[in-house]
Formats: C-alpha cells, structure tokens, sequence
C-alpha cells in the first residue's frame, strides 16, 4: 500500500472517528443517545475520502458499504435541514461523484470483474465475507432512514447500534485477513462507543419509564 492511499484511508477514518467522539460526548453530556449535525457532516467527508480509499486498493467491499451510505448521510443532512445551506454546485459535487465513478466502472465490466471480483490479493470468499460484513454495517443506516423518515426527525435508535456492533465485527476480522490496518484501526475505535450508545440509550429509557 502506497504512503498516499495509506494518507487518504487514514484521513478517512479520522473523520468517522471524529464523528463516534462528537455522538459519544454530546450523548453523555444530555445523558440520552442523540443524532447531532456534525455527525452526519463528518460521516459523509468520510465516506467520500473512503470511496475513494477503496477504488484505489480495488476493493468491491468498502466501494459497495460506502455507495449505500453516503446517500442516506446526504439524507439525514436534508432532514437536518443543513444539505440545503451547502452552495448548489458543491452539493451537485456531492452528489453525484460516487454516482459516476459506478456508472464508469459499470461500462467497463470486464475491467470491473478484473480488478474487483477477480483480484489475485483477495479469494472470492474473502470479497463475499468482506462484502456481507459491509452490507450488514451499512444495513444499520438503511434501517436508522426508514426509522428516522417515519419520525420527520433524525434519530439513532437502539438497534442501530446493534447491528454496528455485528457488522463491525465483520469488518475487522475481513481487515485482518486483507492485512488492512486501516480497517481494523477505525473499526475497533467505534466498538466502544456502539456499547456505550447502548447503555446511555438502556438508561435514558428507564428513566423516561
């Protein structure tokens, strides 16, 4: 792994990082599990920066976990009602960058297959373990949209962090067969505060009760 795709991959999980320690503290301070602006903000530079990371080390997984989410950050942002004050172009930018970088890979499928499903670095069971250990960690925001759409409110709801905790430990265990400290390093980090979000959401719904 180049000194650049290592840089990118770290500055990636710097900001996903950044965003667990923004959730995790301003949870603990109200002492109920909440869904502030700039964990969102930082979810989508992440997972920006990450799609990039995984086109450039030709990893289908991390491509396909960072697609899925990075509309429903955009999502949430709407629901916050911050997406609109970003100027149109940068939205436009956005938006729609992930979009053509699958419409070009698409196009060329034989490349696609080559360099992603084909890789002689990573076995075909270890890209499907990759991958469903992607999909389950991403499944968390698609459920967290629909649970947060019914409301009109972003939420974070218990069950989100549940699954978290089963697709994070997926993805460490696939980042530690691909040799990937990049992997392994942003997901250990967030293990903590999924467990922690739990137990300030348990007690919060006690002391409502």
């Amino acid at each position: 792994m180049s000194i650049l795709i290592f840089c990118i991959g770290l500055l990636a999980q710097a900001c996903f990082s950044a965003r667990i320690l923004i959730q995790w503290f301003l949870s603990e301070k109200k002492h109920e599990v909440i869904s502030p602006t700039l964990f969102w903000v930082f979810s989508l530079i992440g997972s920006y920066l990450m799609f990039y990371y995984g086109w450039l080390r030709n990893d289908f997984s991390i491509i396909v976990g960072q697609f899925i989410s990075f509309y429903i950050y955009i999502g949430n942002l709407r629901l916050k009602g911050v997406w609109r004050r970003i100027p149109v172009l940068f939205r436009i930018l956005l938006a729609v960058t992930p979009l053509l970088a699958a419409i070009g890979t698409l196009q060329d499928s034989s490349h696609f297959v080559e360099n992603f499903l084909k890789n002689e670095d990573i076995p075909v069971w270890l890209i499907v373990f990759g991958t469903a250990g992607q999909f389950i960690f991403t499944f968390r925001f698609v459920y967290q949209w629909i649970y947060s759409s019914r409301k009109q409110v972003s939420a974070l709801p218990p069950t989100f962090w549940v699954i978290s905790l089963v697709g994070s430990c997926m993805i460490v265990i696939y980042g530690v067969l691909r040799h990937d400290p990049i992997l392994i390093l942003g997901q250990s980090f967030g293990f903590l505060s999924y467990i922690r979000n739990l137990m300030i959401g348990h007690k919060s719904q006690k002391i409502k009760e």
